[in-house]
């Protein structure tokens, strides 16, 4: 069973874009505060109403959220 959901933030063009890795949930905002809340909401609603050992994970899973950087060169 797994413990963490992990999701990708990266800065596009005009916002900040949150991409989970292991299920087809995307979301985006203006502001690393706002995407928190977007992450949160997006990953309950996708859960919801979900047998979650179903999916894999253990009862109360996490989000993992790792932020990728330009690299300076």
């Amino acid at each position: 069973m797994k413990r963490t959901i992990q999701v990708a933030i990266r800065r596009g063009e005009q916002k900040y874009v949150a991409e989970c890795l292991d299920f087809p949930i995307v979301t985006e905002a203006a502001s690393l505060d706002e995407l928190v809340k977007n992450i949160e909401e997006s990953v309950a609603l996708f859960l919801k109403e979900e047998d979650l050992p179903e999916l894999g994970l253990a009862e109360r899973p996490v989000v993992l959220a790792t932020l990728e950087l330009k690299a300076a060169a």
